[in-house]
């Protein structure tokens, strides 16, 4: 009998383990003002989404940042000198003042009440729900803001594109996440752009040898050519339903289509091959499913909720007292 798992069943067992473990016990506790706070985010992010559809994915990847970097603690919203937000890695980062202007209106119902790192996870996921094909998923409440933020940190753990696959199961798991929870997480990149300055080398120049990376489709690889002459241009990171939250992202990796590195070595190494073309043949309305799951494991990696642990900032992008 073969050892290799049908996708079928592979598809059953990823299902499970998501769902056991985005249900695991957390240590928040829910606002007496959740309702009020979720009206207001879901206003405030479809005025902003209206006038920008692209703020979606920003606000996905600016979560993600956070969460990547001492856990979901709002410590990429910090700006002041060498916070994570003058990092390298977060140059492209967008969506900052979104959450300063829910931040501000929630302090006028609710003061002292909402976190930023609160703000943050739900306006990702509220965000991500409006988007063509996309899905909302579960949000619990409690969390508190942390005190510090180094930009060392963020270049040192935010993935730049180019990374193994060693490295990012390693990043992962250092946040309690495992090889399925990476996999789905990627499918993010279905939404969004990339500068085109990330996938130069990629390109022109793969690992230093004046050619480009023999692993990308070679139409998909002129028009990138075309697409990308100057570092400074922007490219989606879906080549094909960029607008829409589908599984197309994993199809595109088995047709040599994935934009970053980091995206299309998904479907070459052995570890993650066979949950992307499990993905990639699955119904997009399951994956979201699965996505939506595999985002609550994410908004729980190392938050704080003790009242030594953080606090609740008054504005999101400075501690209420000097603590850096």
């Amino acid at each position: 009998m073969s050892s290799s798992i049908s996708f079928p069943v592979s598809i059953i067992l990823l299902l499970l383990h998501l769902a056991i473990s985005a249900s695991a016990a957390y240590p928040g506790n829910s606002y007496k003002h959740e309702e009020t706070s979720r009206k207001l985010y879901m206003g405030k992010v479809k005025e902003w989404y209206d006038k920008d559809k692209s703020i979606a994915a920003s606000l996905l990847r600016l979560h993600f940042h956070d969460c990547a970097v001492r856990g979901c603690d709002a410590s990429i919203l910090l700006n002041h000198e060498r916070s994570e937000r003058m990092a390298n890695a977060s140059k492209p980062l967008r969506g900052f003042e979104v959450i300063d202007d829910i931040k501000k209106e929630i302090e006028k119902k609710c003061p002292k009440t909402v976190s930023c790192a609160d703000i943050l996870t739900a306006v990702a996921r509220d965000a991500t729900g409006m988007v063509d094909g996309g899905r909302y998923w579960t949000v619990e409440y409690g969390r508190k803001d942390g005190f510090y933020s180094y930009d060392t940190e963020a270049d040192e753990l935010v993935p730049k594109g180019h990374e193994s696959i060693t490295s990012l199961l390693e990043l992962f798991q250092s946040m309690g996440l495992d090889v399925s929870d990476l996999v789905i997480l990627s499918g993010a990149h279905t939404i969004g752009r990339s500068s085109c300055g990330a996938i130069q080398d990629r390109i022109y120049n793969f690992n230093g040898y004046g050619k480009p990376d023999e692993s990308i489709d070679k139409k998909y690889l002129n028009y990138l050519q075309r697409k990308c002459r100057w570092a400074s241009e922007y490219v989606d990171l879906d080549a094909t339903t960029p607008n829409t939250f589908d599984t197309n992202y994993y199809q595109n990796l088995e047709k040599k289509m994935g934009l970053l590195s980091t995206d299309q070595l998904l479907y070459s190494d052995s570890r993650t091959k066979c949950i992307a073309t499990a993905l990639a043949d699955m119904k997009s309305h399951t994956y979201t499913q699965l996505f939506g799951a595999a985002m609550t494991k994410l908004g729980k990696v190392n938050v704080l909720t003790g009242n030594d642990e953080g606090e609740i900032r008054s504005e999101c992008s400075v501690v209420n007292s000097h603590k850096y």
